[in-house]
């Protein structure tokens, strides 16, 4: 159900959306119904997966107790708080059980989401856990159909906002530096996806009153993470109908009114998208709700949708920039986290979710609806469809039309099926599905041809869809571009296009009657497709005819009727195919009135007749194909070869399948001829693979022909070629050995899958086995252990063998396209039998014994041959001989038995505490009751043996015994004796990880993951959303063997140690760290698979390895070093190693020691595991919190407490053990950090923290004095560390008193801050908002308060304030007291004054130079202690050294690191007793206003603009409010030329109204002193000023209701869409008035053509420049009603100013964004007028020509929301300006009619394109050009009569113009064309260079279409044009 066709996943890794996977999609149901409690499902499964077993499965009940077994172990483990590896490992256990199909009953399912959502979310777990559970949430509710909301589930919303909160709201959760993030917030953003689904929509009015009250545009933040919450935690199930307030038609206006606030982004139009048109799925099937033609939404709702879907297509218009502005997006700071990923649900998902979810009945004959709107948006957009013109927007548009046909599919499927159960009048009709097809029609053929891959493969998904909704409307088209194509009649790139075409339609053509007699003519055009010049081409031909072969029988019909013959066929496909060229494009097929049912049939059947040519044809070529691949290199390379060669098989499986016995019988002969008479060395695989699939499908007659050749051909070359009779050097097969091994590789692939029919040929097949064993060198060896492989595997192993198209009783044309129900199949199964087993196991004991023999003997003193170290014989027959036996075992590993324990017995554990695997429990080791719970729980698979007394299992597991120990014996003689024989050590060790994982299912073959791939791509064609499983028959069979697989995975799980596993594991252990690297790896990789596998290897493996590093650590053996590091720390060792500390301590030490190496490739490992090697010091979870009434849920009958209690017990002390360890082992990790080498100690003191900070006991006395001390280390990086090091104390120290000391407090999230208290709002007073405001302005308040959202948009109950000059700091205990002594010890004089000096260093290279927060942040602790006496030194001290570091102020490093120091002071005492703070004050306040006043530099301005920022931000300003009062007394100084100074100045004072925002309440004089001096005249000051002119403006803005209800009730009985915010104030009108009339006097006193700069000039930068500053911002829209009247004509005015450049441009690039600002609807008359009225009247050409960008952009942008009567009044204006006497405007009034004409809706269209080309025509034909004069200046008449002649040509080339792609033209346009040709073409001059532009353009947009579009013209039309268009290429 997952909605991305896995195509796409295939070939553009791009996943499903999860949401869609979570069958999001679908409109969940309604809350009343009624069905039985232990019921499992509400959709019984479409596909019986345990009826098609081929054994006896377990019955329910078993299923069941093994799931109350499952939740009984989770609920002891999280009952003991034992998570990892308890909890974990029994969800894993759980995930397995419900992979295998099984059902948990409703309430259980219930129960276990509301345990793994309290889980995932429980305060207090380790975050890697916790994802664990979230991730186990998400798999149980993943489907819809699961569970109904507040029937079976219902979830609070509460626990995941609290955790959402402390990642976006940090200063709500109390403390500010949450440097422990807890968890991963894209876990939380996830897990909201699925468990909004079952909020209770009762909560609404709850979540509004919650999250509303954070909305602030104030600071922006605060707006983009409201509506990021309410995206991600509003319910948008069918609300309760009796409730009026949860109804979307009351909360929607707010909604709106919230969009509305915040113009210009795109992250809030996606955000609203998303949300929208999740309302509108779920409440489509809410009867209560109103619903129309619109949808859940109202006809403005819908308008303003529409526009935004618009704005978020991004398309470009005329030369207008995007809608949106960074400007505003860039603010959105911490909100980023709460983004849905966009890859996954991209914002075209939104868009068509929105449009399919709200289509109804409603829409037929309604003027305005969803369904018209969506016709206007594809027709607005259409021409940015075609492949000629694509750009960033061709992937959105061809990604939002796959969505909306897919989506569309899916509901009418889901209808039909009354899966999605609506009332009648909300249901889809065959009507609007044909409206749906037709609109997206056209689109989806140009698509197809695109030149992005992406797009095509997205258009080509939107072509299956179309053609599934209503192939007549499709497939004629589709033919229609298909058959010139394969004929070869057009470019190359169509017919790729076309065969891919053909391939997603294939299924539709072969149902559809009448179409389906094309089948066999398409079949054979696509025949020359295969053309080994072309692979991608050939590629696509195969999948076509793989597609094709699963839907249709390639059986001739015609033999069964002697009467019909193929004649009939040819003769109609001819004049079918005829009839499509001529009736072009748009040609109308109804073959079901066409043709009666007889006809029909009688056309099919003789269709049929030349499926027999058409078999021989296609392996002639096939063949040819084969013989010219190229030599492809046996890699995985990706190559095309290598493509084609993985596409042979798919494509000849269900190929042979399909054909008839006779045709069957042609093709084994050709085959087989072809194999016996040829040798293609590089088309070997290829030719393998084809004989497999024949001998696959008929394995009697495919062997009977195939066995003998081969055989016989075998001997031939070793015995008279001499084949394979001495070994080779290099990886190449010799010419001489070449066909012995083709042969032998297409052998050995003929008896793979085909079942019993090999035991007749088993003599043949024994003896050549033993033959080519005896006789083979080199590398067919390998080919020969091959074939054995093959032979058991088809001998022991249960799979299909039944591959056909339809079940055996359909036939004839039935069969054509013929789906089985996936419940009524009838499947063949192999089952090994006795006979079957028998010969595997003679076959294995002699190849496996005859191997082992040799190994010991080659291994042993006298061996046959010599090792002298010279020949390779001695090592070429050792490899031999283990592949032999790797591949004998694994051929065979079906048989083994995985309870089977090895001789020796069972190893017994290594005793000894602490050990913490995750594979041993936690009890102290071997503990009885420990083993039992290891094994998975078994379900039948059909394993052959069921007795263990079988001699024959007796045998086989006794030779597997013999085996194992010949290898441990190579192994410690290749060890001693042949070090370096690294090719006989990498056979050895893959033989060892075969040995160890092949036992009853062939692990190592990855069989499971590689037949689900395949499976998963052969699907992708036939996927169709809304419907399950509609796959041909073969592909049904093939998911009933993969459920057997995954069965035969579940069960060949972990299994115990023996005595000989313990044997192999050590010798791999000491294989890993050899001195070859090629043999490291290879034992590595083999380490790994048999950990996984081995229960307990890891702690059996560790301490060898950790031996083995020691000692290579001694002896600097860096070879051995890199190997001991990679294996412990880079593979599934690390976790164990980190998790059982007899262990770590020592990992930790060499760890450290080994980073002092010197080799960077030990540098490279060391740094990349540091994190895990952090992640051991780690504090272990101590508390957590879980709700226990949950857990009870899930107890199961029996008494567990005694049980549960021991084993909490057990881990305590085992806690407290390793916490002791871990305490222990930073103490002497101290020590080496004190006495190393930097580059150790760097190392070492990562470590340190997380091993040594503990919430108990702070951290060792050691430590504190090691952070302190070296944070003025000499060394630089250490410094870094170091400071920290003490950063992260300070922070432990007041957290943990902030959390009184207590643990669970912070667990809790509870904090008792001394300051901070809650005020109560008085919200009832009408002046309480001004009173508010009001006291900012004065320096004395009643408590200070730091957010900036309380009462912006709506007063809550109370908000959160702090108190004032308070004496209270931080209550602290004898630990905290303790730790701030000891750090206070060190701190005196000198540390200070070594810190200073450090910090006004010049930074190093490569960091850049810039304020330091972390500087300021640990100098602000530090000063808390001076402060506080708990240092050495005093106040006035500081005070000395910080005058001693500013100095002379003269270089900038003095600056920074001053501004740090002085920053730290003023947060650190501003906040305490009056007598600290005013002395601190009197210190500071005079060094800031000095440097404020004459010291800024350029170069150190940042520093205090960052100053400004630390002091100010998230701040109350009345905190530092000398330097707020002193800033905000800033005048201009207008007699003063140092221009850097003053707007510095303003810069300063614009970062202080930055952070403050609407708390800034000094600005009345600022703004008065500003407004006095617009002509400023220097520049930087004027940028200052109008950028702050326009961040005062902004932050006056604020709404503030008293409480959320009345804002919600204000908004919906204002109108749909809330009400218009940011009307301009009175004040703010009559300002502006005020500075536009200055403008205008001073543009009068301007003499034209003044050089230098005048008033105007610089007073319309500094008003352009506040002007920009509010068009790019989110308020824009307050300035609407003065761009008519007062910014339009003055910025024409300022364009037109020559002198001055750069007055231009801005005036150019402000006048731009005019037409983006989003306009309320009907609010755009003026606008629209001033536009005209300028356009035609002006008498500046320039400005004429300007306007019209304006009036294009603006068009486009509103073409939802603009009137008719104004769309009117725009095309005539622009109609009317093509008469214009300047050419330019007229040249620029055609484009723009054109771009015009273009994005208009159809509907529009057709009106308007009549009318203008009457008026045009009617023009140039009634003002013939008169005769020239001889000479001199033509007359005024002539001139007007020329004007009229080129406005006519003009507005006929715009009209063509407009449709630049359309093909075939309208039928109007070859009329215009003649003409324009004959009437116009020889004009002198203009006129006639503009006929022949437009013709030539026309021309030059139809090249790839013309030989369809030449039809349009009349013979009399095409010689009119043929004189101007077709002139020679070189006249």
């Amino acid at each position: 159900m997952s909605k991305l066709p896995d195509y796409l996943i295939a070939h553009l890794n791009i996943s499903g959306n999860e949401q869609a996977g979570s069958g999001a999609t679908s409109p969940g149901t309604d809350w009343r119904d009624d069905q039985g409690e232990l019921q499992s499902r509400y959709r019984p499964r479409t596909f019986p997966y345990f009826h098609y077993l081929p054994y006896e499965v377990e019955d329910d009940d078993e299923r069941q107790r093994h799931l109350e077994n499952i939740i009984k172990n989770l609920f002891i483990s999280v009952a003991a708080r034992d998570f990892s590896p308890g909890a974990v490992r029994w969800s894993r256990e759980l995930r397995n059980w419900l992979d295998l199909k099984f059902d948990p009953p409703r309430q259980t399912r219930g129960k276990l989401v509301k345990l793994y959502y309290e889980l995932a979310l429980a305060p207090g777990l380790d975050a890697a856990v916790a994802e664990r559970f979230g991730s186990m949430f998400m798999i149980l509710t993943k489907r819809k159909h699961y569970l109904r909301p507040g029937k079976d589930l219902t979830l609070d919303w509460r626990p995941l906002f609290k955790e959402l909160k402390v990642f976006v709201l940090p200063q709500e959760s109390g403390y500010l530096h949450s440097s422990t993030a807890k968890r991963n917030v894209r876990t939380l953003t996830r897990m909201c996806t699925f468990a909004q689904f079952y909020f209770d929509p009762e909560e609404l009015t709850a979540m509004f009153e919650e999250i509303l009250p954070y909305f602030s545009t104030s600071n922006i933040e605060g707006g983009f993470i409201v509506v990021g919450l309410l995206n991600l935690l509003l319910p948008t199930s069918p609300p309760p109908p009796d409730k009026p307030k949860l109804q979307p038609g009351y909360y929607l206006p707010t909604l709106f009114y919230l969009w509305s606030l915040v113009n210009r982004s795109k992250i809030f139009d996606v955000n609203f998208l998303d949300l929208l048109s999740r309302l509108a799925r779920d409440l489509l099937p809410a009867i209560d709700v109103p619903f129309g033609p619109h949808g859940i939404f109202t006809n403005d709702q819908s308008k303003l949708i529409f526009t935004a879907i618009l704005r978020l297509l991004e398309i470009p218009v005329g030369q207008s920039t995007s809608p949106y502005s960074t400007a505003v997006d860039v603010n959105c700071g911490i909100a980023m986290a709460l983004d849905r990923d966009q890859r996954k649900s991209p914002v075209a998902y939104h868009i068509a979710r929105h449009i399919i979810m709200s289509l109804s009945p409603h829409c037929e004959g309604e003027k305005d609806s969803v369904l018209s709107s969506l016709e206007g948006l594809i027709q607005a957009v259409e021409t940015f469809f075609h492949p000629s013109n694509s750009g960033a927007w061709t992937k959105t548009l061809s990604q939002l039309v796959y969505y909306l046909s897919d989506f569309f599919v899916m509901r009418w499927n889901r209808e039909n099926s009354g899966e999605l159960e609506l009332p009648k009048d909300r249901r889809l009709t065959p009507e609007l599905k044909d409206r749906f097809v037709y609109c997206l029609r056209e689109v989806v053929f140009m698509g197809i041809y695109s030149k992005s891959t992406g797009a095509m493969n997205f258009s080509l998904s939107s072509l299956q869809s179309l053609a599934y909704l209503q192939p007549k409307l499709i497939l004629p088209g589709a033919l229609q571009r298909i058959y010139p194509s394969m004929q070869g009649l057009v470019e190359v790139h169509r017919t790729a296009s076309s065969l891919r075409s053909l391939q997603v339609l294939a299924r539709s053509l072969v149902i559809t009657r009448g179409f389906r007699c094309h089948v066999t003519t398409l079949l054979g055009l696509a025949l020359p497709g295969i053309d080994a010049n072309d692979l991608d081409k050939t590629l696509h031909t195969l999948s076509l005819i793989q597609t094709l072969a699963y839907n249709v029988p390639f059986y001739d019909l015609t033999q069964e009727e002697f009467a019909v013959g193929s004649h009939i066929a040819l003769e109609w496909v001819a004049s079918e195919a005829e009839r499509l060229e001529r009736e072009g494009a748009d040609v109308h097929i109804d073959y079901d009135s066409e043709l009666s049912d007889e006809n029909e049939q009688t056309i099919l059947k003789s269709s049929t007749a030349g499926f027999s040519e058409w078999v021989i044809s296609f392996l002639g070529r096939i063949f040819t194909l084969l013989e010219n691949l190229p030599d492809s290199t046996r890699v995985r390379s990706g190559s095309p070869e290598e493509h084609v060669m993985n596409t042979l098989p798919a494509t000849f499986t269900p190929l042979f399948a399909a054909l008839s016995p006779e045709l069957y019988t042609i093709a084994v002969n050709k085959i087989t001829d072809f194999v016996d008479g040829h040798v293609i060395h590089q088309a070997r695989d290829a030719m393998a693979f084809i004989c497999n699939s024949m001998c696959k499908i008929n394995p009697e007659e495919g062997l009977k022909r195939l066995v003998p050749v081969l055989v016989r051909n075998i001997r031939t070359e070793i015995e008279e070629n001499n084949a394979a009779s001495t070994r080779n050097t290099g990886s190449d097969v010799l010419p001489r050995d070449r066909g012995l091994v083709w042969n032998i590789s297409i052998l050995s692939m003929c008896i793979v899958h085909v079942g019993d029919a090999v035991l007749k040929h088993q003599e043949d097949l024994l003896t050549i086995a033993s033959y080519l064993q005896q006789k083979c060198k080199g590398i067919p060896a390998v080919h020969v252990s091959n074939f054995v492989h093959h032979l058991l595997l088809n001998l022991t192993v249960i799979y299909t063998k039944d591959y056909d198209v339809a079940e055996a009783h359909v036939s004839g044309i039935d069969a054509w396209g013929k789906l089985t129900n996936p419940k009524e199949l009838t499947i063949k199964w192999h089952v090994p039998s006795q006979a079957e087993i028998e010969f595997a196991l003679k076959l294995f004991r002699a190849q496996a014994e005859g191997a082992v023999s040799a190994l010991q003997s080659l291994t042993s003193d006298s061996s046959p041959i010599k090792r002298d170290g010279t020949g390779k014989e001695w090592s070429d027959e050792v490899t031999r001989n283990l592949v032999l036996v790797r591949l004998a075992i694994s051929g065979v590993s079906m048989l083994f038995d995985p309870e089977y324990i090895p001789e020796g017995g069972l190893a017994e554990s290594n005793t000894g505490k602490l050990v913490d695997d995750e594979d041993t429990d936690h009890e102290s080791i071997g503990d009885a009751g420990d083993e039992a719970t290891k094994n998975t729980h078994r379900y039948p698979a059909g394993y052959f043996f069921q007795d263990s007394q079988n001699p024959l299992y007796v045998t086989l597991h006794q030779i597997r015994d013999r085996i194992g120990l010949t290898l441990h014996h190579v192994h410690k003689f290749l060890t001693s004796k042949q070090q370096d024989d690294v090719a006989c050590f990498n056979a050895l060790y893959t033989a060892y990880r075969a040995w160890f994982v092949d036992v009853g299912i062939e692990r190592s073959a990855h069989i499971l993951e590689r037949v689900t791939r395949l499976f998963t791509a052969d699907i992708q064609t036939f996927k169709v959303s809304g419907l399950r499983k509609c796959y041909p028959r073969p592909l049904l069979l093939r998911r009933a063997n993969l459920y057997h697989l995954q069965r035969l995975k579940h069960n060949s799980g972990p299994r115990p140690q023996s005595t000989m596993d313990r044997l192999l594991l050590s010798d791999l252990a000491e294989s890993c760290v050899s001195l070859y690297t090629e043999i490291r790896r290879h034992a590595q990789t083999a380490g790994e698979s048999a950990t996984k596998i081995i229960i307990g290897s890891r702690p059996t493996v560790i301490p060898q390895l950790l031996q083995a590093f020691e000692s290579a650590v001694k002896s600097n053996d860096y070879r051995r070093m890199k190997g001991a590091m990679f294996t412990l720390l880079y593979g599934s060792l690390a976790k164990t190693a980190g998790r059982d500390w007899r262990f770590t301590p020592t990992l930790i030490k060499l760890y450290i020691a080994a980073s002092g190496a010197d080799k960077p490739s030990i540098q490279k490992l060391a740094s990349g595991a540091v994190y895990h090697v952090m992640d051991y010091g780690r504090p272990l979870e101590g508390t957590v919190l879980i709700d226990e009434s949950l857990l009870r849920c899930i107890a199961p009958d029996e008494d567990l407490l005694g049980f549960i209690a021991q084993k909490k017990e057990r881990l305590q002390r085992k806690r407290s053990e390793i916490e002791a360890k871990k305490a222990k082992l930073a103490l002497e990790l101290v020590e080496i950090a004190r006495n190393s080498h930097w580059k150790t100690a760097t190392r070492t003191v990562t470590l340190i923290v997380s091993l040594g900070l503990r919430f108990a006991t702070i951290a060792p006395d050691s430590l504190l004095e090691l952070a302190t001390i070296g944070t003025i280390d000499s060394h630089p990086g250490l410094r870094g560390l170091y400071s920290g090091a003490l950063v992260a104390l300070f922070f432990l120290i007041e957290m943990r008193a902030i959390c009184a000391h207590d643990h669970i407090n912070f667990i809790k999230d509870k904090f008792f801050i001394p300051q901070k208290i809650t005020v109560k709002t008085e919200r009832e007073d009408p002046t309480w908002t001004s009173s508010f405001l009001n006291s900012f302005s004065q320096p004395n308040p009643k408590y200070y308060v730091d957010h900036d959202h309380a009462g912006w948009l709506v007063w809550s109950k109370e908000f959160q304030a702090y108190r004032v000059d308070t004496d209270k700091s931080l209550e602290y205990d004898d630990v905290e007291i303790h730790a701030r002594k000891i750090i206070g010890k060190h701190m005196n004089r000198k540390w200070f004054n070594t810190f200073f000096s450090y910090l006004k260093q010049e930074p190093r290279d490569g960091v850049p130079d810039r304020f330091r927060m972390a500087s300021s942040m640990l100098l602000q602790f530090a000063f808390d202690l001076v402060r506080e006496g708990a240092t050495l030194v005093k106040f006035e001290e500081i005070t000395e050294e910080t005058t001693d570091v500013l100095g002379d102020g003269s270089d900038k490093h003095q600056h920074r690191a001053t501004a740090e120091i002085l920053g730290a002071l003023v947060c650190s005492y501003r906040d305490s007793a009056p007598e600290n703070k005013n002395k601190m004050w009197e210190y500071v306040f005079p060094i800031i206003r000095k440097i404020f006043e004459d010291g800024l530099t350029p170069e150190n301005s940042s520093y205090w603009t960052s100053f400004i920022h630390l002091i100010f931000h998230g701040k109350d300003p009345r905190r530092s409010w000398p330097i707020m009062e002193w800033l905000s007394s800033f005048r201009l100084d207008m007699s003063s030329n140092a221009a850097f100074k003053e707007s510095s100045k303003i810069q300063l004072l614009q970062q202080c109204i930055l952070e403050c925002g609407w708390h800034f309440q000094l600005e009345t004089p600022i703004i008065e002193n500003f407004l006095m001096h617009l002509d400023h005249p220097y520049k930087g000051v004027r940028e200052a000023m109008g950028g702050t002119l326009g961040m005062l403006y902004r932050s006056r803005h604020h709404i503030s209701y008293k409480d959320v209800s009345t804002l919600m009730d204000s908004q919906s009985q204002a109108s749909s869409v809330g009400i218009i915010p940011y009307k301009p104030s009175k004040e703010f009108t009559s300002t502006l008035e005020e500075v536009f009339k200055r403008l205008r006097q001073w543009r009068s006193e301007r003499v034209p053509g003044q050089q230098s700069p005048s008033s105007y000039t610089s007073a319309s930068k500094t008003v352009l420049l506040w002007l920009e500053t509010t068009l790019s911002s989110h308020e824009c829209t307050q300035l609407i009603p003065f761009a008519p009247k007062f910014f339009m004509p003055e910025m024409l005015h300022m364009m037109d100013i020559k002198e001055d450049p750069e007055l231009m441009s801005l005036a150019y690039h402000v006048f731009r964004h005019l037409p983006n600002i989003p306009h309320p609807a009907n609010q755009d008359h003026e606008f629209i007028t001033s536009l005209i009225h300028i356009g035609t009247t002006s008498t500046f050409w320039h400005q004429r020509l300007r306007v019209l960008i304006n009036m294009q952009v603006l068009y486009f942008r509103r073409l939802f929301l603009i009137s008719a009567i104004e769309q009117e009044r725009l095309f005539t204006a622009v109609s009317n300006m093509l008469e214009d006497t300047q050419l330019e405007v007229r040249l620029g009034a055609a484009a723009t009619l054109s771009g015009m004409i273009r994005c208009s809706p159809a509907r529009l269209r057709e009106g308007i394109l009549e009318e203008l080309k009457t008026k045009f025509t009617g023009m140039l034909i009634r003002t013939p050009l008169p005769k020239r004069l001889p000479a001199g200046t033509p007359t005024p008449d002539y001139t007007k009569i020329t004007l009229i002649r080129h406005a006519s040509v003009l507005g006929l080339g715009a009209l063509i113009q407009a449709f630049p792609y359309t093909s075939p033209p309208p039928g109007w346009l070859p009329e215009v064309l003649a003409t324009l040709a004959s009437n116009a073409a020889a004009d002198p001059g203009m006129v006639g260079k503009s006929v022949k532009s437009a013709l030539g353009e026309f021309k030059k947009t139809r090249q790839d279409t013309w030989h369809v579009d030449v039809k349009a013209f009349s013979t009399d039309q095409l010689e009119d044009l043929e004189g101007v268009l077709w002139k020679s290429y070189f006249a």
